[in-house]
């Protein structure tokens, strides 16, 4: 089931799109807090946004650009701003399509459903875990903090996604060498030891000081 996240101030607008768009298949979530966009679209996960220009506190060429920093989930913007120079502006900052208000659903519907078929077809879904202002892209291997992003290696992003869906707990050594090679067999302790530290200084590089904690005799977590 595909995930779309509206942006949108107008609460009968937002609830009407959402009211037609579930029983096509989709789930959908719209806005609550405008001054926490992006903690909700993390959270959420979608893999489609609808996107509003003019909102409270941050508009949507600025959400669509911090949006940009951390994923490639398609966005249609939808306003009633629709002057040649927004809609220029909306596609040359990151957005996918422009449908002005006022809109039929239908077209609206249809639009959605050929986005998510071009984009998802062949490359799957994406994934975005986060965690003290860090987001971790599954789909891409890079995590993104304070506007800075680095690209991780097939280890880095595995040991993440690990201490991640595990948030507070402590993961053991045996878990995470395990899930980093998929294997019952021997491993030198090391090999995990030297990973982690290479990991920590990347993180390091881009203020994530402490992001990893060794929990002795327990293993590693984030908290």
């Amino acid at each position: 089931m595909y995930k779309i996240f509206i942006v949108e101030d107008d609460m009968v607008i937002a609830r009407t799109v959402k009211n037609h768009l579930q029983p096509w298949g989709f789930e959908v979530e719209y806005v609550s807090d405008f001054q926490n966009v992006m903690t909700q679209f993390v959270s959420f996960d979608p893999q489609l946004v609808l996107l509003d220009i003019s909102l409270p506190f941050v508009n949507g060429f600025t959400l669509c650009q911090e949006i940009r920093k951390v994923s490639k989930v398609p966005i249609i913007f939808i306003s009633s701003a629709s002057d040649n120079m927004n809609i220029v502006m909306a596609i040359n900052l990151g957005g996918d399509d422009f449908i002005a208000k006022p809109f039929d659903l239908t077209i609206l519907t249809s639009k959605v459903q050929a986005l998510l078929r071009r984009t998802y077809d062949f490359t799957g879904q994406t994934n975005l875990l986060e965690h003290r202002g860090a987001i971790l892209n599954i789909s891409d291997a890079t995590i993104t903090f304070n506007g800075q992003k680095i690209d991780l290696t097939k280890n880095d992003q595995k040991i993440l996604n690990v201490l991640l869906e595990n948030k507070g707990k402590a993961v053991s050594r045996d878990i995470l060498m395990t899930r980093l090679w998929e294997t019952d067999s021997f491993i030198d302790d090391n090999t995990l030891t030297v990973n982690i530290n290479r990991l920590r200084k990347k993180l390091e590089a881009i203020g994530l000081n402490d992001f990893i904690k060794t929990k002795k005799g327990l293993g590693y977590l984030v908290d």
